[in-house]
């Protein structure tokens, strides 16, 4: 065997033998004597080749032929339509398929349709020839040809239900349980066929992480039937890629409904003295105050909208900004709350401020929630777990070593901080830390009281005592 029929041998094109002779020869007279056979036969198999892509994530529409390595990860079921001018039936079998760099629906026809439904199974490896188009859901390939591979892996995940942890990019008719964090509201878009289009966000978070979940036209309206805390089930959704995080989409195939089931969210957070400008970070902590709502002017003529909160941590405070649809979020004194995704910006007076914006997700936590969280350099806990801790230890904040102002009973002004023994004051505030010590904020300086009064978060409430070293113990509380 000559080194022609060697290189043809391992071809995979639509040309005989004869004809790639031929063209070989051809090239070697174009190349002036510059190249033997055998490199004039390697050049002519590339170029035969050249619409063999290196992933799914390089088909686009346009190309004349695409030929490609997929794992199958759903089959579905065969459609019937009508031909023109044919009395037969149509039939047509959609397949998703994915490797390592996206996924893409593939479509099978007729009597190619009716084998691959009695054949193929997700997890199984094909070799594809076909025509790539605009469909319904993005860029389709029209197959030519499929043909099983044995002995290639690809690296996809292929099974029934999925954590968060678990997805990966490629990913299609995936169905997933979480709790519900945060709904946006529906927005419209105008499709370049002239059509409007409908598309809305949830997030959803379980024991594994968060995720942005993205529904399109028919299934936007859920996002404003549902609320947040509940369960909820993702049927049929597939994972794409938008500023570097994957997200779960879902299309007029899937659902999302609500379902009855104890799913747990551990939220993670960065410590508030950790934060630093430029930072995208989540952080949690117990609401100090909420300012009224505000709308403003934008440049374009636009009316925006927007509302400061004051969040607190063990190991200080910040405000945050909530921008556009976040600004109508209920948040009140006293809640404990999570902001993810909020970006760390140079504030007022030297001070920095998070900023949450479309992207980012409010999420108000129970009292008991279990939250995690960086750890500082002495191996202390940091954040919520750390913050309103019953313990003497865990109790201590920051509030012992500031400034706060309490009247006594001559109404005279004495500095909290000067610590004198024995010495009668009265301080008003609301509980940010309900147990022992309790810590009391009046909007501008906080204080830590000492007793054993029944009192819970938000409660605006009066402390009377004994000041001791920056502390109150209080004997009465009203």
């Amino acid at each position: 065997m000559g080194v022609i029929d060697e290189v043809y041998g391992d071809l995979d094109a639509d040309i005989s033998l004869d004809e790639f002779r031929d063209a070989v020869e051809e090239k070697v007279e174009q190349m002036g004597g510059l190249a033997d056979e055998e490199t004039a036969a390697m050049l002519i198999a590339h170029e035969l080749d050249e619409d063999e892509v290196n992933g799914v994530a390089d088909i686009e529409p346009g190309m004349d032929e695409v030929k490609f390595i997929a794992k199958v990860t759903s089959v579905g079921d065969i459609r019937t339509f009508d031909r023109d001018g044919d009395d037969e039936d149509g039939r047509v079998l959609n397949v998703d398929v994915a490797d390592e760099t996206g996924s893409i629906r593939i479509s099978l026809w007729d009597e190619q349709a009716a084998a691959a439904k009695e054949e193929l199974e997700p997890g199984q490896v094909l070799r594809i020839k076909g025509r790539p188009k605009d469909g319904y859901n993005g860029t389709e390939v029209s197959v030519d040809q499929a043909e099983q591979d044995e002995d290639t892996e690809i690296d996809v995940q292929v099974q029934d239900t999925y954590s968060i942890s678990d997805l990966s990019l490629g990913l299609s008719d995936v169905n997933l349980q979480g709790k519900l964090l945060d709904t946006s509201a529906v927005r419209t878009f105008d499709r370049d066929d002239g059509s409007e289009g409908r598309v809305a966000n949830l997030t959803l978070g379980d024991e594994t992480g968060r995720l942005r979940v993205t529904l399109w036209d028919e299934q936007a309206n859920t996002a404003e039937e549902l609320s947040p805390g509940i369960a909820v089930e993702v049927v049929d959704g597939y994972v794409r890629e938008r500023n570097g995080s994957l997200e779960l989409h879902v299309g007029n195939r899937g659902a999302v409904e609500a379902i009855d089931a104890a799913i747990e969210y551990v939220p993670e957070s960065t410590s508030i003295a950790d934060l630093q400008i430029g930072d995208t970070a989540d952080i949690a902590g117990v609401i100090r105050s909420a300012d009224p709502k505000r709308t403003f002017d934008r440049d374009d003529g636009s009316e925006g909208q927007v509302k400061n909160v004051r969040v607190q941590d063990e190991t200080g405070d910040i405000r945050v900004a909530l921008w556009g649809e976040k600004a109508d979020f209920e948040l009140a004194p006293g809640d404990k709350a999570q902001f993810a995704d909020v970006d760390i910006k140079d504030g007022w007076a030297d001070d920095i401020e998070a900023s949450a914006g479309w992207q980012s997700t409010i999420t108000v936590l129970d009292s008991d929630s279990p939250t995690e969280s960086t750890e500082s350099d002495d191996g202390d806990a940091t954040g919520l777990d750390a913050f309103g801790g019953d313990s003497e230890d865990d109790s201590q904040t920051d509030s012992s070593n500031d400034s706060a102002t309490a009247e006594t009973g001559a109404d005279a002004e004495t500095d909290a901080t000067d610590g004198t023994a024995g010495e009668q004051v009265e301080f008003t505030g609301t509980v940010v830390q309900a147990g022992n010590p309790v810590v009391l904020d009046d909007g501008e300086e906080t204080v830590s009281v000492e007793t054993n009064a029944d009192v819970h978060l938000g409660q605006e409430v009066t402390a009377r005592g004994e000041l001791r070293d920056g502390k109150l113990d209080a004997e009465d509380v009203f």
